[in-house]
């Protein structure tokens, strides 16, 4: 996928997210909402893909959430596609981002989920 993909996933092994306890599925809703806001603040994208895959080869394999930031640069390197079509296309294109590139976004990631987190639990005080 494209710089500043982020994909969310339980630690458990489960596969769907009626699968969920109730403690988990609580959490992931501020958890997306967080994760999208660390994507569009750091990426600036016309739209934010949240998408949720499980997929294997024959069965459910493991929950996997995507938030993926899409700009009209991404929709044009690929002909326009949008949706499930851009990111078919993008996965069987292999295109991979830069593994620099990948570091400093992750690092800047990593700084603005602590920022969003301490504000989040100063809000809750």
């Amino acid at each position: 996928m494209n710089l500043g993909t982020l994909i969310v996933g339980p630690r458990e092994h489960v596969v769907a997210i009626a699968e969920l306890d109730d403690t988990a599925a609580a959490e992931l809703g501020p958890l997306l909402r967080d994760t999208a806001r660390v994507v569009e603040t750091l990426c600036r994208p016309e739209q934010t893909y949240v998408c949720m895959w499980s997929h294997g080869r024959d069965a459910r394999k493991h929950l996997h959430i995507a938030v993926q930031p899409v700009t009209a640069e991404v929709r044009a390197r690929y002909g326009g596609l949008r949706s499930e079509q851009l990111q078919a296309r993008m996965l069987a294109d292999g295109d991979e981002p830069d593994t620099t590139e990948v570091e400093q976004f992750c690092e800047q990631a990593r700084e603005l989920f602590r920022t969003i987190t301490d504000g989040s639990a100063e809000h809750r005080s």
